[in-house]
C-alpha cells in the first residue's frame, strides 16, 4: 500500500480540491509572466510540478528541472529542496527506486539544513515507504518511526496524520485495534479541518483494510469500490493503482472474472502513466492466473510484458551519463541512411539517363563506385571509433569499481564511529556533557564523510600533492580526536588504546587526510589485535621531521606478505581475530597520502609477538613543535 504522493501534495496545497488541479495548473501557468518576485517564481514553478504528477509524470520532471536549475542560480535553498523532492516522486512513480532513494535522501538534507520540520517529515515518511518496496523493513520502519516522532513536536497536525495513515496501511500488524481506531479518528477530525479529499480517501482505503481483516467482507469491498470510484473521478490515478490491485485479490479466488478485470484496468492505467513497478506487479499477477488455468497464449503474452519491463528497468538502473555507444551507433546509422538516401537519388537519375545516353550511365555508375568506396571507407574510420569508444569505457568502468571499493573502504570507519556513539546515546543514560561531546564527535565523523565522499568525487585514483587541502593542524590534538573516535572500536574487543609522548607540534597537512591515515592504521591494529590486547601510540622527534608509531601485540605480518602489503587490492589478506572482514585498500590509500606530503610510512613485525607502523613526516611540514603533552 502507498499514499506517499498524497503528503507531498498537501504540504503545497493543503484545501485545493484533486479534481480542481488541471484549472490550478492552468492558472499558474497564466500568471508565471505576472510573477516579479524571482523567489515566487521558483515557488509557483514547484507547485506546477507537484500537481502535474497525477497526470502527467514527464511534465512534473520538466518543471522540476526548470525550478531547480533557477533556484541554484538564485541560491534558494527552499527551492531547490522542493525541486529535488519532485524529482524523487517522479523516479517514484516511474519505478526507479534507486534514483527516487537519492533524491528523497538529498531533499532531507536541503530540509534539515533549513529547518523545515514539516517537509523533514514528509521526506522521511517517503525514504520509508521506498525502502518498503525495496524489502528493506527494518529502514523502513525506522524512517517512519523517526518520522513520528519529530511529527508530534511540530505545529502541523496533519503531516503526522499522513505519517500515520502510511504506516499502519504497509505495517498493520504493529498497531493493536484500540490504536488504529484511535488513529482513524484522529486522521478524520484533521482531513475534516483542512478540508483535504485526499486524506480523507486514505483513511477511507485504511478502514476498507481494516474491515477485509476482520472478515467484514461484504463491507470492506464496498468501501473499496466507493473509494475507487471517488479517486478515479477526480484523476487520482497514482492512488487508485492500490485499490485496483486490492479489490482483483480480493475477488480473484470467488470471482476470478472479476478480479482479471479489475487487473487489466490497473494495467492500463499504470501502461498510461509510466508506473512500471505497478505494471510488472500486475503483469505477474496475470501470467500467475493464466498459467494456473492453462491458458497458453494469454500467460505468454503477460510473460513478454514482464520480459520487457524488466528490460526497460535494467536500462534505467544503468549508471546516468552519456551513453557513448550508444551516441556512435545512432550517428553511424545517421550517416548511412544520409548516404543510403544520396545513393537511391543518383540511381533514380541513371536510370533516367539510360534511356538518352549509354555514356552517361558509364559515368554515373563510376561515380556511384567511388561513393561506395568512400563509404567503406567512413564505416570502417566509424568502426575503430567504436573500437576505441568501448575500450574507454571498460577503462572507465574499472576505475569507478576502484572508486567504489575505495570510498567502501574509507567510510567504514569514520560510519563505524558514529554507530557506536550513537549506540551509546540510545542504550545509555548520559549527562548533558557528555551528549554534546558524542553529538560533536558524531558531526566531526559525519564531517569526514563528507569530506572523504568530496575528494574520491573530484580526484583521480592517485593523490598527488596539488588536491591536498593544507592547513595549520594541533598534532596533538589531531592525535587524541582519533584516539577519541576509535576508543569505542578498541573497547569492543576489550583492548586498550593508549596515547603517549605526544609532541606539540604544529603542522601544515592536510588534516582530514592525515587522520584518515591514522584511522586505518589504528583500525588494522584493533582488527589484528586479539581480545584485552594493547594498542600504543606515540610520536617521537627523528633527524629529518616527526615520527609517529602505532604499536600492536596482534598478529603480525608473516615474511611472505611484507612486499605486498601496500599494494593496491593485495591479495596478501586476512581477516581479523574477530572475523573483520578484510578489503586490501586502506594501507595502499595510506601510503598515497603520506608520499603526497614527501613523507614515508613503513613497518617492522614479529610475527604473533608485536608490529609497529611508523609514519614520517617530513621537516618541511613542521611549523613549529614545544614540549611533549
Amino acid at each position: 500500500m502507498r499514499i506517499s504522493i498524497v503528503c507531498t501534495l498537501m504540504l503545497m496545497s493543503m484545501i485545493i480540491p484533486a479534481f480542481g488541479q488541471v484549472e490550478m495548473i492552468r492558472k499558474l501557468q497564466r500568471s508565471l509572466p505576472q510573477i516579479t518576485d524571482s523567489l515566487r517564481y521558483v515557488d509557483a514553478v514547484n507547485k506546477i510540478s507537484l500537481l502535474f504528477f497525477e497526470q502527467n509524470a514527464d511534465s512534473t520532471f520538466y518543471y522540476s528541472m526548470q525550478a531547480r536549475e533557477i533556484a541554484t542560480r538564485l541560491d534558494y535553498p527552499k527551492g531547490i529542496a522542493d525541486a529535488t523532492n519532485n524529482l524523487g516522486i517522479v523516479f517514484d512513480i516511474k519505478g526507479n527506486v534507486q534514483l527516487a532513494l537519492r533524491y528523497y535522501n538529498d531533499a532531507y538534507n536541503r530540509y534539515v539544513a533549513i529547518g523545515d520540520s514539516s517537509n523533514i517529515v514528509q521526506t522521511l515518511m517517503n525514504i520509508g515507504l521506498v525502502y518498503k518496496i525495496t524489502g528493506k523493513d527494518e529502514k523502513s520502519i525506522a524512517n517512519f518511526e523517526q518520522a513520528l516522532e519529530l511529527g508530534s513536536r511540530i505545529s502541523q497536525d496533519s503531516i503526522t496524520a499522513l505519517a500515520i495513515l502510511n504506516y499502519m496501511l504497509i505495517y498493520p500488524e504493529n498497531f493493536d485495534e484500540e490504536q488504529k481506531n484511535k488513529n482513524i479518528r484522529r486522521a478524520k477530525a484533521i482531513a475534516e479541518k483542512y478540508k483535504d479529499l485526499r486524506v480523507q480517501l486514505a483513511i477511507e482505503q485504511l478502514q476498507a483494510v481494516h474491515y477485509l481483516s476482520n472478515n467484514e467482507w461484504d463491507r470492506g469491498i464496498g468501501m473499496l469500490k466507493k473509494t475507487l470510484k471517488k479517486s478515479l473521478d477526480m484523476k487520482l490515478y497514482f492512488f487508485s493503482m492500490d485499490l485496483l490491485i486490492s479489490l482483483g485479490d480480493q475477488h480473484l479466488r470467488t470471482l476470478p472474472d472479476t478480479a482479471i478485470a479489475y487487473y487489466e484496468q490497473a494495467l492500463q492505467i499504470s501502461e498510461q502513466k509510466g508506473y512500471r513497478l505497478y505494471a510488472r506487479d500486475i503483469a505477474n499477477k496475470l501470467y500467475d492466473f493464466y498459467t494456473a488455468r492453462k491458458d497458453t497464449a494469454k500467460a505468454y503474452s503477460y510473460a513478454e510484458k514482464i520480459i520487457g519491463l524488466f528490460e526497460e528497468q535494467i536500462e534505467i538502473d544503468k549508471v546516468s551519463g552519456v551513453d557513448y555507444i550508444e551516441y556512435a551507433v545512432k550517428d553511424q546509422e545517421l550517416k548511412s541512411e544520409q548516404l543510403k538516401v544520396a545513393y537511391n537519388k543518383r540511381f533514380l537519375w541513371l536510370a533516367v539517363a539510360i534511356c538518352l545516353l549509354t555514356i552517361l550511365s558509364i559515368v554515373f555508375l563510376l561515380r556511384t563506385w567511388i561513393m561506395s568506396k568512400r563509404t567503406n571507407v567512413m564505416q570502417k574510420m566509424q568502426f575503430r571509433q567504436l573500437e576505441t569508444t568501448m575500450e574507454a569505457l571498460e577503462l572507465t568502468n574499472k576505475n569507478y569499481a576502484r572508486v567504489i571499493k575505495i570510498v567502501a573502504h574509507d567510510l567504514r570507519n569514520p560510519i563505524g564511529a558514529i554507530n557506536a556513539m550513537s549506540s551509546m546515546l540510545m542504550e545509555y543514560e548520559t549527562s548533558p556533557e557528555e551528549t554534546k561531546e558524542f553529538v560533536q564527535m558524531i558531526h566531526e565523523s559525519s564531517k569526514n564523510c563528507m569530506t572523504m565522499i568530496g575528494d574520491l568525487l573530484v580526484t583521480d585514483f592517485d593523490l598527488k600533492e596539488s588536491e591536498l587541502n593544507k592547513e595549520e593542524t594541533d598534532l596533538s590534538v589531531l592525535l587524541q580526536q582519533v584516539v577519541k573516535l576509535l576508543n569505542f572500536r578498541a573497547k569492543e574487543k576489550n583492548q586498550e588504546l593508549v596515547l603517549s609522548n605526544v609532541l606539540n607540534a604544529t603542522i601544515l597537512v592536510d588534516g582530514d587526510k592525515i587522520s584518515r591515515v591514522l584511522s586505518n592504521l589504528v583500525i588494522n591494529a584493533i582488527k589484528f589485535s586479539p581480545q584485552g590486547g594493547l594498542i600504543q601510540i606515540s610520536t617521537s622527534d627523528a633527524q629529518n621531521g616527526i615520527l609517529i608509531a602505532i604499536q600492536d601485540n596482534g598478529l603480525g605480518i608473516p615474511k611472505e606478505f611484507e612486499n605486498k602489503i601496500f599494494d593496491p587490492f593485495t591479495s596478501s589478506k586476512r581477516a581479523g581475530t574477530a572475523g573483520e572482514q578484510p578489503f586490501g585498500l586502506g594501507l595502499y590509500i595510506s601510503k598515497q597520502i603520506i608520499e603526497a606530503h614527501h613523507g614515508h610510512i613503513w613497518f617492522e613485525s614479529e610475527p604473533g609477538v608485536v608490529t609497529t607502523f611508523y609514519i614520517l613526516l617530513p621537516s618541511s611540514v613542521i611549523l613549529r613543535t614545544g614540549t611533549q603533552a
